[in-house]
């Protein structure tokens, strides 16, 4: 055991043992959640979470103060609310949940100390505060008076800096957390990352490359099997000397793409890209669609999904596979005419998951996917977090939880 798995199993001892009875205890949730246009949630994962680690406190009789942000208001915008989720959270928590439309201040202190045992109040959005997200220590000093114990269980916001994420643990000293979904990501991440049963196997998609160069860096000293799906197939395509027609390119990174296919190549990881695509002559779902090699797709068209062969050979990978990290789709999802081949690989991963295997999706548009198609209860682990998670595959320490450590 490493000494950071050992600190991470030590934190989350004394919260599982820690007497809560009357106390207050902030817990720094994630609750950034996407809503529809009449502010109605459209995916409650991130509260469906994070209930375990609030059950625990309220349950051991402490009062429960939640923080979270939502979007990236400028200054106090109404559509920006967390009064627009607090059913919500009423809802899926099984409690009557308080909601007080201030963070600081003496407003605030009397809310939160009007709570009795095991009851839960939802504090307004920490970011209406532009102090939040300069890690201002002052602003930091004053959340921390709502509470006599800290718990961050946002793993989605992990990786900032932020005042009510990682500058408010330093009022805390002995007296902070890891949250019981904190607890989970990072476990998962470490189980593909230091732990992975062999053989592993990478599904990193998307658009770009350039937004994907590090984690595949990084990934490379430990898995078997690359698995390029998405728009940054063409550039590696185009660097090969491909024909790519109208299809998403970075002309800049094919170079860079090439290093990574040798970097592969030396470290003995198979990298696998699709050899035939369905193209469109549109972005669109109502685009002509055809099949082509992706090395020859002609002028005027432009790859969407990766198509039947690519198909079969990914399969063929993924039920060999032990251990599997999906981060980004393998075509334009969203739209039916190119959904296929995401739609497949996902029903594969589901497949080797039920036979023993360890998967871990990530990443939203990957996360979206598999809500989509219906396949979110056969995958062994969904990450709640998108850059937090990019950036500790990366290898990158999060602030958040250093902090806490």
């Amino acid at each position: 055991m490493t000494k950071n798995k050992s600190i991470f199993k030590l934190i989350m001892e004394n919260f599982l043992q820690q007497n809560f009875k009357n106390k207050r205890v902030i817990v720094r949730v994630d609750f950034n959640v996407p809503l529809d246009n009449d502010f109605k949630i459209t995916d409650f994962t991130r509260i469906e979470f994070s209930k375990k680690t609030i059950e625990e406190i309220i349950n051991r009789g402490g009062k429960c103060v939640l923080l979270s942000h939502m979007g990236r208001p400028n200054g106090r915008e109404l559509k920006y609310s967390l009064s627009h989720i607090l059913n919500s959270v009423e809802e899926i928590l099984g409690v009557p949940v308080k909601f007080c439309n201030v963070c600081i201040g003496n407003e605030a202190i009397e809310a939160v100390d009007s709570l009795k045992e095991g009851e839960v109040i939802l504090m307004e959005n920490v970011r209406f505060y532009p102090e939040e997200t300069k890690g201002d220590i002052d602003f930091a000093r004053q959340l921390s008076k709502l509470g006599d114990y800290f718990v961050n269980d946002a793993f989605g916001s992990a990786h900032r800096a932020h005042s009510s994420t990682t500058i408010i643990t330093d009022f805390f000293k002995e007296r902070k957390f890891i949250g019981m979904l904190l607890d989970r990501e990072i476990k998962s991440i470490d189980r593909v990352l230091k732990n992975g049963k062999k053989p592993i196997t990478a599904i990193i998609g998307g658009a770009k490359v350039s937004s994907k160069i590090t984690v595949i860096e990084n990934l490379l000293d430990r898995i078997d099997y690359l698995i390029i799906g998405g728009g940054m197939v063409y550039t590696f395509i185009k660097a090969e000397g491909g024909e790519i027609g109208d299809s998403i390119c970075e002309d800049d990174f094919c170079e860079y793409s090439i290093k990574i296919s040798e970097l592969a190549k030396k470290k003995g990881v198979k990298l696998l890209l699709p050899e035939d695509v369905v193209i469109g002559n549109e972005f669109s779902g109502k685009a002509k669609i055809n099949l082509s090699s992706v090395y020859k797709i002609p002028p005027g068209w432009q790859g969407l999904d990766a198509g039947p062969d690519s198909i079969k050979t990914f399969a063929q990978i993924i039920q060999k596979s032990n251990t599997i990290l999906w981060n980004g789709p393998i075509g334009v999802f969203e739209l039916e005419p190119f959904s296929n081949g995401t739609r497949k690989l996902g029903e594969e991963i589901v497949k080797r998951t039920k036979k023993g295997a360890f998967s871990l999706v990530g990443g939203g548009d990957s996360v979206s996917a598999v809500k989509k198609f219906g396949i979110s209860n056969g995958i062994s682990y969904i990450s709640t977090g998108g850059g937090a998670m990019l950036e500790y595959l990366e290898g990158k320490k999060l602030p958040g939880i250093v902090a806490l450590t």
